[in-house]
């Protein structure tokens, strides 16, 4: 008689209470007027900051300054759709950055404040 022992080990679960929908529109100035007339008079400031506290290389926003479809722009809309599950498609997000490039990084700035998730170590030790 062999025994055959089975270890699973628990696999981590994360619910998310967030919409699938962006969380302001993209003419939704108001919700925070100083940074979106910060997005406005100093865009490429603005942007450089934001792709930073995104993650991604502080200058990457600079390459949009060459062509009609900002790439970079249209790339972290993309990105952030798919990291906080938003529902979308490519073109809705290719045509709000060539036409609305202000709004999207001012809303794109918006819903990372909105999203932003703490962390809590539940029964950590400290060594």
């Amino acid at each position: 008689m062999t025994t055959t022992m089975v270890i699973t080990q628990p696999q981590p679960v994360m619910y998310s209470r967030d919409s699938d929908q962006w969380g302001s529109g993209i003419c939704d100035f108001c919700d925070n007027l100083p940074e979106c007339c910060f997005g406005y008079w100093c865009h490429w400031c603005f942007a450089c900051m934001k792709t930073k506290e995104y993650g991604e290389c502080l200058c990457l926003p600079l390459l949009d300054m060459c062509g009609i479809v900002p790439p970079i722009t249209l790339s972290m809309r993309v990105s952030m759709r798919n990291r906080y599950g938003i529902k979308g498609n490519i073109c809705d997000d290719c045509l709000m950055a060539t036409c609305c490039r202000l709004c999207v990084w001012c809303q794109m700035s918006r819903e990372m404040r909105e999203r932003a998730n703490q962390v809590t170590l539940v029964g950590a030790r400290v060594v």
